[in-house]
C-alpha cells in the first residue's frame, strides 16, 4: 500500500493537516451524555475540518472514492520500543514505524468524520478503497511524511472504467 501505480494519477483533492493526529475512540457515559474517551480527538477533528474547508472545491466529492492517508505521529522515541525482540541489536539511530497507540483504523475514522463535517465529500460511506493508510514518525523518508505532526490526505474519484484500467 506504499505508493505504486494506483497512486500515480493526480488526486482530485489533497489536504495537508497540521496538528497531532488523534483517534476516534470509544465513548463513555458521563453525567447523562456520551463523551469521547480521547480529549485530543476534538482538536484533531477541528484541524482536519479547517484544512479540508480551505482545500476543497465548492461542491463535496461524491460517488465512489479512493483515499490515501499518511499520518505523521511526531518524533520517534529515543528509547527502545517495548515490542522490540529481545536479543536483536538496537540503537537510537535505527528507524522504525510507530507500532503503538493510537490505532491506525481509529485515526482514519476520526479523519473521515471530520472530512464529512467539512463537506470535503458527501459522506465517508463513499470511500470504497484505501490506496494508502500509514503511520510514520517525523524524519521518515516515506512519501507524504510531514516535518511536523499531521497528515496528508489524497482523495480520488473512481469512475466506472477505473477498475477495468487497474485490473492487470
Amino acid at each position: 500500500m506504499d505508493g505504486g501505480p494506483a497512486m500515480s494519477a493526480a488526486a482530485d483533492l489533497t489536504i495537508v493537516v497540521h496538528g497531532a493526529p488523534a483517534p476516534q475512540g470509544s465513548k463513555r457515559y458521563v453525567g447523562g451524555r456520551m463523551v469521547e474517551s480521547s480529549k485530543a480527538v476534538v482538536p484533531w477533528r477541528n484541524a482536519v475540518t479547517i484544512a479540508a474547508a480551505e482545500a476543497r472545491g465548492e461542491e463535496p466529492l461524491d460517488g465512489p472514492l479512493a483515499v490515501a492517508m499518511t499520518f505523521t505521529m511526531g518524533l520517534q522515541p529515543a528509547s527502545r520500543p517495548t515490542w522490540w525482540t529481545p536479543g536483536v541489536r538496537w540503537s537510537k539511530t535505527l528507524r522504525w514505524r510507530p507500532a503503538s497507540a493510537p490505532d491506525l483504523s481509529k485515526l482514519a475514522r476520526a479523519t473521515e468524520d471530520a472530512l464529512t463535517d467539512a463537506a470535503a465529500w458527501r459522506d465517508d460511506a463513499r470511500v470504497v478503497e484505501y490506496r494508502r493508510l500509514a503511520k510514520h514518525y517525523i524524519g521518515d523518508s516515506a512519501v507524504d511524511v510531514l516535518p511536523t505532526a499531521g497528515a496528508v490526505i489524497h482523495i480520488w474519484r473512481i469512475g466506472p472504467d477505473a477498475e477495468e484500467a487497474a485490473t492487470p
